[in-house]
């Protein structure tokens, strides 16, 4: 896994197997690596293109998403990848090309549980990436209030199927950044993305569900409106 994985592998130490949590609902059957990744200065364009590309030792060729920050946090991209039910970090990592390692200024990884492949290409849009290509996308990282883990994750579930989204995926952390959920929304258009907005600001002072929901169980998130570099 040029890209993600060698971003992290090259750095560690240890060795460690990581399978899906016992406690995680039975829809999240699979691992998925989670890289956000902010440029060195000058170097934006030569890391989205280097993220682009997923890496010749991929365990699941083809099963990878790279997105592009507009307008939200600090990072440039964010690369998800699926490994499958687990995954192994070894000592020996996967070393990065030398052209290649100063393009980032920092980067974050974590592993995240999640549904199987087929259904998470769909909601993205992967299935058919060509017809998809305009699609926008909304990640968003929420980490729990203690003792809050089930209802915030109940929120988050009602809150995307209530969207006007094409598509959402709720990702579970496993281990690494500091936070409990990730979301990402997809929108077939930026037209599309704008009439969602306008219409979920009449709700958002609504009891008992969406804005005000989310905030009674979530002590941290944000978002962050992106566009697809990959596939």
């Amino acid at each position: 896994m040029k890209n993600l994985s060698a971003l992290l592998l090259v750095f560690m130490a240890v060795s460690v197997s990581i399978a899906q949590t016992a406690s995680a609902p039975a829809t999240r059957t699979e691992l998925y690596h989670v890289h956000f990744a902010k440029a060195a200065l000058g170097k934006g364009a030569e890391l989205g293109d280097f993220l682009k590309k997923q890496g010749p030792e991929a365990t699941m060729p083809g099963h990878y998403l790279a997105l592009r920050h507009q307008d939200g946090e600090d990072w440039d991209y964010v690369a998800i990848e699926h490994l499958g039910p687990k995954a192994t970090v070894t000592a020996a990592g996967t070393p990065v090309p030398p052209a290649m390692r100063d393009l980032g200024a920092w980067h974050g990884d974590t592993f995240v549980s999640g549904p199987a492949w087929a259904e998470f290409a769909k909601a993205m849009g992967l299935d058919d990436a060509a017809k998809s290509a305009k699609s926008v996308y909304v990640v968003s990282v929420y980490r729990a209030a203690p003792g809050h883990r089930e209802d915030l994750e109940k929120a988050l579930m009602q809150t995307a199927a209530g969207t006007a989204g094409t598509g959402n995926v709720l990702l579970q952390h496993v281990e690494g950044g500091p936070w409990t959920f990730l979301s990402v929304a997809r929108y077939d258009s930026w037209q599309a993305f704008a009439t969602s907005e306008e219409k979920s600001v009449p709700d958002t002072l609504k009891a008992g569900g969406g804005w005000l929901e989310l905030r009674n169980h979530s002590s941290y998130h944000n978002d962050t409106i992106t566009d697809r570099i990959a596939p």
